[in-house]
């Protein structure tokens, strides 16, 4: 069984409140994007594999330990309640950036449950698939929906909104700079926004300048220039909105459909363009 998880982005991003549990309350819309990984499932017999799972990869080079793959946490996470779970063999190839801002990661663990959920006949419901991915990371749940999500909490609190994208072309550059999500969030002022991400987002595309705003990006471009320059070349060549995503380093343009801006590039950076 094969499936694609893609990444997705923010639209807008404010940190709210730092929690007493260490996490931040945030708002934010996750907006599905279709640049993709590639993920197989082969379905072996029960305990045919000591580990359960035999896992291997290509494309981009995945750093850190293999066991701390979300793809592998999330069949061991099945495992602990279906101890007949059937081992299986899993091959991911990745092409989504990591470490970018787009979830990447989390798009494979989520993908990982459903993959698993369908090839081994677990029958689980979607809530239950949002509980599982809840535990693989804030992000994973909105996998699960893969739909367009006002989102809160760490980000796992969701509602789905009626925004359709479809009209446009994202432009998305990652300009392979490693962002730290730690120190990320500690340069940050936790504040209510003067107009919530909620409300932004039902104005035209054409008024979110300046009103929808990435809490992280000022102090990161502050670090890492080239993102207002990559920003500000894409305004330049006309996007209709630019903006980070996460916590960075992907920049994302939206444009008109119709519109393939040539942009600048460096040794290490990719540009994807995405209808």
């Amino acid at each position: 069984m094969v499936t694609f998880p893609n990444c997705k982005i923010n639209l807008g991003l404010n940190i709210t409140r730092k929690r007493d549990d260490g996490y931040h309350d945030l708002e934010t819309v996750f907006y599905p994007i279709g640049l993709k990984d590639a993920l197989e499932g082969i379905k072996l017999g029960v305990n045919s594999l000591e580990s359960g799972i035999e896992f291997s990869s290509s494309g981009l080079a995945i750093a850190g330990m293999a066991d701390d793959n979300l793809c592998i946490k999330a069949y061991q996470l099945l495992k602990k309640d279906f101890p007949e779970l059937s081992s299986v063999q899993m091959h991911l190839h990745k092409a989504i950036p990591m470490g970018a801002g787009m979830g990447g990661g989390s798009a494979d663990g989520a993908f990982a449950l459903i993959l698993l959920n369908q090839l081994c006949q677990l029958g689980l419901s979607q809530q239950q698939l949002l509980q599982y991915a809840l535990q693989l990371g804030s992000d994973c749940p909105f996998f699960i929906l893969n739909k367009p999500c006002f989102a809160t909490g760490r980000g796992e609190i969701m509602q789905e909104i009626e925004l359709n994208l479809s009209d446009y072309r994202f432009v998305i550059i990652n300009p392979n700079i490693h962002i730290s999500t730690a120190a990320s969030f500690s340069q940050i002022i936790p504040s209510l926004p003067t107009q919530s991400v909620s409300e932004i987002i039902k104005l035209p595309v054409t008024q979110w300048k300046g009103l929808l705003v990435n809490d992280f990006e000022k102090s990161i471009a502050q670090s890492h220039p080239a993102i207002a320059d990559i920003k500000q070349e894409l305004y330049q060549k006309g996007a209709i909105y630019a903006s980070m995503t996460g916590s960075g380093s992907t920049v994302y343009g939206i444009f008109h459909k119709n519109t393939t801006p040539q942009l600048s590039s460096q040794t290490g950076w990719q540009i994807f363009y995405i209808q």
